[in-house]
């Protein structure tokens, strides 16, 4: 489950006694974050996360939202600039060819 596995990521505290400005993730329960989530929203825009449980439970994280878009942004393609000469060999018509034709075997 792809969600379970951001939540433990969230939870998790790599560095032990040496982060100490790394703190754990506030943890509540759906019915407490329902009453307290103009409180919560404010915690997501001073850069602080929020685990909501369901019965103990992690079920979704309240990010701040500029944590959420960049992990979804397109890194660069810049690094991989280039004229691909070469890449197929001599004739990359043939060559591309050959490696269609192989499927069809």
């Amino acid at each position: 489950m792809p969600g379970r596995l951001a939540v433990k990521a969230l939870d998790r505290c790599p560095y032990g006694l040496y982060s100490s400005g790394m703190t754990r993730p506030n943890r509540k329960g759906v019915e407490d974050a329902r009453s307290q989530l103009p409180a919560l929203l404010d915690e997501a825009e001073k850069g602080r996360a929020t685990v909501i449980t369901r019965r103990g439970r992690p079920v979704a994280a309240l990010v701040p939202f500029a944590q959420a878009a960049g992990a979804r942004q397109q890194k660069s393609l810049a690094g991989l600039a280039g004229s691909g000469r070469g890449l197929w060999g001599k004739d990359s018509a043939k060559t591309l060819r050959r490696l269609r034709d192989e499927w069809n075997r």
